[in-house]
């Protein structure tokens, strides 16, 4: 695992994690800057994710895959993170959007996976709580290769200090 200062959307990696809303139609935040950057085809193809399997919306915790379209990435993995605001609290939730993710990546074959701080920011969540939930969950993915993409160098140090404790370095 390793812990950068980057936008998500320029990374060429297997697939970029989008934190999306259950609507899967975009929103702010990285979902939206996911939509603007993969063009209206992820659009299209959330509508039907939406119509197909999920009518009701993408339930906390749960993850579906949709090519990248225009992103360097080949593949965007939608998972819907919990929201502390709406009372959406137990850390249990919030391991299972970061692992949903990474089991959805290794049955599609994929090996380079790269992350945002999926509830952290609008939904509330604490950034370290964050940072640890994340990077012990995915501890028990070795296989992949594990980009955590972050807004700054502050909180890509943050980061880089969790993968250390969990790597035991």
């Amino acid at each position: 695992m390793r812990a950068v200062h980057a936008d998500i959307t320029t990374l060429p990696v297997d697939a970029v994690v989008n934190a999306a809303n259950s609507s899967l139609l975009g929103g702010g935040g990285v979902d939206g800057a996911i939509h603007r950057a993969s063009g209206p085809e992820l659009l299209e193809a959330c509508r039907e994710i939406r119509r197909v399997d999920y009518p009701s919306g993408l339930p906390v915790g749960e993850a579906v895959i949709t090519p990248g379209f225009r992103l360097p990435a080949a593949h965007v993995i939608h998972t819907v993170g919990p929201n502390w605001h709406r009372g959406q609290k137990d850390p249990r939730l919030l391991a299972k959007a970061f692992r949903s993710c990474a089991e959805l990546a290794t049955r599609q074959g994929l090996t380079t996976l790269a992350y945002p701080a999926i509830s952290a920011g609008v939904y509330g969540w604490d950034m370290a709580e964050v940072a640890r939930i994340a990077t012990a969950e995915l501890a028990g993915f070795p296989h992949l290769e594990v980009t955590f993409a972050l807004t700054s160098d502050a909180v890509r140090q943050l980061w880089a200090d969790h993968i250390r404790l969990v790597e035991g370095g």
